[in-house]
C-alpha cells in the first residue's frame, strides 16, 4: 500500500507541477480535478494510469490523432434531472446533445484504433455508446435552441394561429395607421415599438380624437403612443395564444426531461469519463513540452535516472534560453543510499530534488523527462527533510524541528522507502550533531532502506567508504576555477573547497593560514586529499569525454565510407551488366555480318535462313522464361542505368568542350593609333585615314566622306611615317 506524506509533496514542489499541469486542461472539472493529484495508492491502478498518458502521448506522433474531448460542464443539468417534476431548458437539452456527441466520437475512434490505443481504448469501452440522447433531443430542438413547430400536433396548430393572428394585427395596425396620417394626426416619426407591440406616435392634442389604449408618451409630452383600439382585440387574442404555446413548450420539455432520466447514470459517466480524459491529455500535454517518457518499472528495488532533469528548472530554463544540466543517479541492492558531498552551490540539493519529484511524478501518473534507458521502482514511502525547516508556530529551532522528523523517519523507514535528506545533521554542535546523524544514518542502513543525503560531515563521507550498500558521490568542480560543473560524480567524497573558495573570494592568505593551524592538521590533510581526488577525476572525465566524441566521430566517418562503398559497388555491378549486355549485341551483330557477307557471295536464300534460323536458336537457349512484369522490370532496369552512364558521358564531354574553350589564343597588343594612320572598321573593308583623336574617339575621312568612330572599333592597316 503507497502512502506518500503531505510533508514530502510540499517538500518537492509538486503542487506547482500540478499547477503547470493543469494549465494544459480545456475544461474547468479538468483543471480542478488536476490540482487534486496525489500519488497512486495502488499499484495496478498506477501502471494503466501511465499507459493511458503513454499511449496519449504517442497520439501526438502519428496521424491518428484522438478527437477533441472540450465539453460544458453539465454539473446543474444532473442536478435537476435527479428532481422531480423540473424539467431541462433547450440550451441545457443542446448541452446534454453535444457531450453525448464528443463521447461517442471519443469512444467510436478509439474503438478504431485499438492497436494504437488499447489501454485507452479498454478504459472507454466501458462506456455505453448511445444516439438515443442525441435523436430525441432533436427531434424536438431545432439547431438554434428553439423548440420544433412539430414536436407536437398541439404546438403546431397553436403556432400556426400565432402566425395568422399577427397577420391580422398587421393589416389592423396598418388601416389605422394609414387613416389617422390622412387626418394628420400622427407625429413625423408615425409609429413606435412599446412593450414589444407596435404602437401609433400621435400628436398630444390628438390623443382624444384616436381610439385604443395609451402606451405611454415622449419625454418631452408633445408625442402620445397609442395602441389603436382595432388592433386590441387581437392583441388579446395574441396573449392567449402565446400563453397556451409556452405551456405546451413546457409540457414538451417536460416530457424530454423526464425520458432522459433514466440516462443519468450515463450523462453523469459521459462528464466523468471526458473529465479523466482532460486530466490524462493535459499530462500527456506536460510532457511533451519537457519530452518526458514513460521508462521501464522494475519490481525489483532499482532506481537508474540516466540524464534526469528537474521538471521545473528546466522549463524555467527553456522560458529564459538557458542550459540545463541532467544528472545520472543509479540507486541498487549494491549501493543504497547515496552520500553526495562537496562545496555549497554546487548542486547537491537540486540533484536530491530531481530524484524526489521524479519519483513523485512518477507515482501520480505522469512521464518524466528522462532517457529512454532508465528504470525506476515503486516505494511504499518517500520521505524527505528538505530546506531550513524553522517552526514558528510551534517555538521549535531548525535542529529540534529535524530532530523531530528524524522520529518520524525512525517510525516509518523499511526496505520500501526512499529518504532524501538535505544537509544532514546540521544545525547543532557540528561534532555531537555528526555523531547523531551517523547513527541516523547507520539505522536506516540497517533497515534496508534506500536514500541521498547530502552532507559536508567528514564522518558521513568515511561511513559511505566502509559500508557495502554504501557509496560517496560528489558535485564535480572545475579545478581551476573552482566553478560548479553541476555534474553528479559518483564513487569518491567530495571537498568542501573550504579555504579554495575563501581564498577565491579575496580572503586573505595570511587569515587562512591561521585558520589550518586552528583545526586538526589530520582533517585538513584529509579534505586536502579529498580535493585533489577529485581534481584528477575532473581531469580524467573531461579526457574521457574527448575520447568518446572523437571515437564517435570516427564511427560516423566510417559508416559513411561503408555506405559510399556499397553504392560504388552496386555502380560497378550495374556499368558491368551493361557492358556484358552491349559486348553481346556486338557478337551477334558481328554474326548477323559474317552470315550477310556469305549470302551476298553465294545467293543462297534456304543456308541463309538456316544459319539465322540457328543463331535465334541458339541465343533463346540462354535465356530464362520469365513474367511480363519481371520482363518489364529489368527492361526499365537497364533503361535507368544506360541513362546513368549516358549522363556521365554527357558530363565528360561537356568538360572536354569547356576545356578547348578556355584555350584561348593569345591575342596582339592594340597599337597606339595617331594622327594620320590609315585604318578600317573590325568588321568592314573601306580603309580611310584618321583627322583628328580626342577623348577615345576618332574622325575618320574616307576621301567622299567622314565618319565619328570609338577607337576601340578602328583597325590598324597602315601607320604614318
Amino acid at each position: 500500500m503507497i502512502n506518500i506524506h503531505n510533508k514530502t509533496l510540499q517538500d518537492l514542489e509538486f503542487s506547482t507541477v500540478l499547477q503547470q499541469v493543469s494549465e494544459y486542461c480545456v475544461t474547468h472539472l479538468g483543471n480542478t480535478k488536476t490540482l487534486e493529484i496525489t500519488p497512486y495508492q495502488d499499484r495496478e491502478i498506477l501502471l494503466n494510469a501511465l499507459q493511458l498518458t503513454n499511449e496519449y502521448v504517442s497520439s501526438f506522433y502519428n496521424d491518428n490523432r484522438i478527437p477533441n474531448h472540450g465539453f460544458d460542464t453539465i454539473t446543474k443539468e444532473l442536478q435537476l434531472l435527479r428532481i422531480e417534476n423540473t424539467y431541462l431548458e433547450t440550451h441545457s437539452l443542446k448541452k446534454l446533445v453535444s457531450i453525448s456527441i464528443t463521447c461517442n466520437d471519443i469512444i467510436l475512434f478509439l474503438k478504431k484504433f485499438e492497436e494504437y490505443y488499447p489501454n485507452l481504448n479498454d478504459f472507454a469501452s466501458k462506456i455505453e455508446v448511445t444516439k438515443a440522447i442525441i435523436e430525441k433531443v432533436d427531434s424536438v430542438v431545432d439547431r438554434f435552441g428553439d423548440v420544433k413547430n412539430n414536436a407536437s400536433a398541439l404546438l403546431n396548430e397553436i403556432r400556426q394561429s400565432i402566425g395568422r393572428l399577427k397577420g391580422k394585427i398587421n393589416s389592423s395596425f396598418s388601416s389605422a395607421l394609414n387613416m389617422y396620417h390622412n387626418l394628420e394626426y400622427l407625429d413625423d416619426i408615425r409609429e413606435s415599438v412599446v412593450e414589444n407591440k407596435r404602437v401609433l406616435a400621435v400628436k398630444a392634442m390628438y390623443r382624444r380624437k384616436v381610439k385604443g389604449a395609451i402606451m405611454g408618451g415622449s419625454k418631452t409630452g408633445s408625442i402620445v403612443y397609442i395602441e389603436p383600439e382595432t388592433t386590441l382585440q387581437h392583441t388579446r387574442e395574441l396573449n392567449n395564444l402565446e400563453y397556451e404555446e409556452n405551456e405546451e413548450v413546457i409540457r414538451i420539455l417536460k416530457e424530454v426531461t423526464n425520458y432522459l432520466r433514466d440516462f443519468s447514470p450515463l450523462i453523469e459517466q459521459y462528464q466523468s469519463f471526458l473529465t479523466e480524459i482532460d486530466v490524462i491529455a493535459a499530462k500527456a500535454k506536460y510532457a511533451k513540452s519537457m519530452n518526458a517518457i514513460l521508462p521501464e518499472i522494475t519490481t525489483n528495488k532499482h532506481l537508474y535516472l540516466r540524464d534526469a532533469y528537474h521538471p521545473l528548472l528546466y522549463l524555467n530554463n527553456l522560458e529564459n534560453k538557458e542550459k540545463t544540466f541532467p544528472q545520472t543517479i543509479k540507486l541498487n541492492n549494491n549501493s543504497r543510499i547515496i552520500v553526495i558531498s562537496g562545496p555549497n552551490a554546487g548542486g547537491k540539493s537540486i540533484t536530491l530534488k530531481t530524484v524526489g519529484l521524479l519519483q513523485l511524478m512518477l507515482q501520480s501518473g505522469m512521464l518524466i523527462p528522462v532517457h529512454e534507458r532508465s528504470k525506476i521502482s515503486l516505494f511504499d514511502r518517500i520521505l524527505t527533510d528538505i530546506g531550513d525547516n524553522q517552526s514558528i508556530e510551534n517555538h521549535l529551532s531548525t535542529y529540534s524541528y529535524r530532530l523531530k522528523q528524524m522520529n518520524y523517519f525512525l517510525k516509518k523507514c523499511n526496505k520500501n522507502t526512499l529518504f532524501l535528506i538535505d544537509e544532514f545533521g546540521t544545525g547543532s554542535d557540528p561534532e555531537l550533531g555528526g555523531a547523531l546523524a551517523e547513527t541516523f544514518l547507520e539505522e536506516f542502513y540497517s533497515r534496508g532502506a534506500f536514500g541521498i543525503i547530502t552532507t559536508h560531515y567528514a564522518n558521513l563521507k568515511i561511513l559511505a567508504t566502509e559500508k557495502d550498500e554504501m557509496i560517496n558521490a560528489n558535485m564535480m568542480f572545475d579545478e581551476r576555477t573552482l566553478e560548479p560543473l553541476y555534474k553528479l560524480a559518483m564513487g569518491q567524497a567530495g571537498s568542501s573547497f573550504t579555504f579554495e573558495v575563501a581564498q577565491k573570494n579575496g580572503i586573505p592568505y595570511s587569515l587562512i593560514n591561521r585558520a589550518k593551524k586552528k583545526i586538526e592538521r589530520s582533517k585538513v590533510r584529509f579534505d586536502a586529499t579529498i580535493a585533489k581526488l577529485q581534481k584528477e577525476r575532473s581531469k580524467l572525465e573531461k579526457t574521457s569525454e574527448s575520447l568518446k566524441v572523437n571515437e564517435k566521430k570516427k564511427q560516423t566517418e566510417a559508416e559513411r565510407l561503408e555506405s559510399i562503398n556499397i553504392k560504388i559497388q552496386k555502380k560497378l555491378e550495374s556499368y558491368q551488366e551493361l557492358y556484358d549486355s552491349n559486348q553481346r549485341l556486338i557478337y551477334l551483330g558481328q554474326k548477323v555480318n559474317d552470315i550477310s557477307e556469305k549470302y551476298f557471295e553465294d545467293k543462297k536464300k534456304r543456308e541463309l535462313m538456316a544459319e539465322l534460323f540457328r543463331l535465334v536458336q541458339i541465343e533463346n537457349s540462354k535465356r530464362k522464361k520469365v513474367s511480363a512484369k519481371r520482363k518489364k522490370a529489368i527492361k526499365a532496369k537497364e533503361t535507368q542505368i544506360k541513362k546513368e552512364a549516358e549522363k556521365k558521358v554527357d558530363v565528360i564531354r561537356q568538360k572536354k568542350k569547356e576545356a578547348k574553350k578556355k584555350e584561348v589564343k593569345i591575342e596582339k597588343p592594340k597599337p597606339i593609333l595617331k594622327l594620320g594612320d590609315r585604318v578600317r572598321m573590325n568588321d568592314g573593308k573601306a580603309i580611310g585615314t584618321i583627322d583628328t583623336l580626342e577623348k577615345g574617339k576618332a574622325i575618320v575621312n574616307y576621301g567622299m566622306f567622314t565618319t565619328n568612330v570609338n577607337v576601340d572599333l578602328l583597325e590598324l592597316v597602315e601607320a604614318v611615317k
